[in-house]
């Protein structure tokens, strides 16, 4: 994922966590993990798009991801300027 979405997004802050062993037994888990991940971005290329539209962003990015086995992210993106502010 890192590899996929760093180039497009030039991050400056990239946090990209295996939430998998917190999802053993739901849906989509598997038991060799990499199911479940949880990844805060801050980068400008975030400027003047909608939270939908940033998500819908990241997504498209990750689209064979998904389609190999991730089944859940949980986003956290922002601009550095909603960063600071927050």
């Amino acid at each position: 994922m890192e590899k996929l979405l760093k180039p497009q997004l030039s991050p400056h802050v990239f946090v990209l966590e295996d939430e998998s062993s917190r999802h053993i037994g739901h849906a989509g888990a598997r038991p060799e993990g990499e199911t479940h991940y949880r990844l805060r971005v801050v980068s400008d290329a975030f400027a003047g798009l909608s939270r939908v539209a940033r998500q819908r962003l990241v997504y498209d990015a990750l689209r064979e991801e998904f389609d190999t086995g991730l089944h859940a992210l949980s986003l956290d993106l922002k601009t550095r300027a909603e960063a600071a502010a927050s």
